[in-house]
């Protein structure tokens, strides 16, 4: 056994360019674990360049100067953010604060159904269970609301974080697309020199990841504003708040689709109850679904992520958990840089072997 273990270090960890890729990733795990808050900012900027890259790219082939392409670029990018969140934020807020104040009624409306259930199928369904299923939903209730009351104690700073990096973030963005290539040079000289392993792994993640974070920002723009039009367009109340969820939902594949049908399906169900309007906005929602998993994520990640949907699952459980919001966010690009890697160690690691076998042939 022992020398197994042995043999395997000796056939995987034998080339310097594998202990250089091993060494970088643990030491990359370990910032983020210990650090991963403060350098969030960082991160998003890194990812909001990546998005703006292209167009920088693309101005530049009409003869601009590249600071002048950043420049025109970022103008544009803040001017269209400011718009949308001037556009969307009041009407999110206001539908947010009716939904709350309505959760009382709807606590009520659904208490008096539960305790119709035993009379109308007293074969199926008992009284006590009934009691238990109210008293889970009271308990669950408090909760939310000591939650709540937490997290509006703790507002004030988190605002406070909030300003600090809408301010920051912008900056960082425009430094990170301006000095580019100098900041590039910057982190290769931090690289150990046995990194053949690591350039190549990068080179492949590089592409992938840009596809990902600019399908995914696209992904959320259609699926949120044909939610909302759809929603608008049946009556169902909350419409621009539930479009907006199932826009934001797509953040998380499988589980965020399956997450936010439960606000969808009970506003429509206490707006309408069992009715044929109820039945419009559920086959709406399920074709908008069938929309986003089989024509749209395909065309827009058909390069980006060639991954099991088991593996895209795993990926969330265990990134989401490190990382919370952002963990789940580039739960896809970790796991494709995982397996980017996997697909990469063989190689490295055979390779001085076969150069060998081929010397002594």
């Amino acid at each position: 056994m022992i020398n197994y273990i042995v043999n395997w270090y000796k056939d995987k960890f034998s080339d310097p360019h594998v202990v250089s890729l091993t060494l970088l990733m643990l030491l990359s795990f370990l910032v983020l674990t210990f650090f991963g808050n403060l350098l969030m900012p960082i991160i998003v900027s890194v990812a909001l360049a990546f998005l703006l890259e292209p167009s920088v790219r693309g101005l530049g082939n009409f003869g601009l100067s590249r600071n002048k392409s950043v420049v025109m670029v970022m103008l544009a990018f803040t001017g269209v953010s400011l718009a949308t969140m001037l556009g969307l934020m009041p009407l999110l807020w206001q539908q947010t604060s009716n939904l709350v104040a309505e959760v009382p009624d709807m606590l009520v409306k659904g208490n008096e159904f539960l305790v119709t259930l035993p009379q109308k199928y007293p074969d199926i369904i008992k009284t006590e269970q009934i009691d238990g299923i109210i008293d889970t939903i009271r308990s669950e209730i408090v909760l939310i609301g000591q939650t709540i009351l937490q997290a509006s104690l703790n507002s004030i700073s988190d605002v406070v974080a909030l300003i600090i990096y809408l301010i920051l973030v912008p900056i960082m963005v425009f430094f990170f697309l301006k000095d580019k290539k100098t900041m590039m040079e910057s982190v290769k000289r931090f690289l150990p020199k046995e990194s053949r392993l690591t350039s190549q792994v990068g080179k492949e993640m590089h592409q992938q990841i840009h596809n990902y974070i600019r399908g995914k920002v696209v992904e959320i723009m259609i699926i949120g504003f044909l939610s909302m039009i759809t929603f608008w367009l049946l009556d169902l109340r909350y419409a621009i708040l539930l479009g907006a969820l199932v826009g934001l939902s797509v953040l998380v594949p499988y589980v965020g689709a399956t997450v936010v049908t439960i606000p969808v399906v009970l506003v429509g169900l206490f707006q309408w109850g069992a009715t044929p309007e109820f039945g419009y906005v559920m086959l709406a929602y399920a074709i908008i679904q069938i929309f986003d998993g089989n024509i749209l994520v395909p065309l827009l990640f058909s390069e980006a992520v060639n991954l099991h949907p088991v593996a895209i699952i795993i990926a969330v459980i265990i990134f989401g958990g490190l990382w919370g919001f952002w963990g789940v966010f580039f739960a896809i690009p970790l796991a494709t840089l995982v397996k980017a890697v996997i697909n990469a160690w063989p190689n490295s690691a055979i390779e001085p072997n076969d150069q060998t076998s081929k010397a002594q042939a």
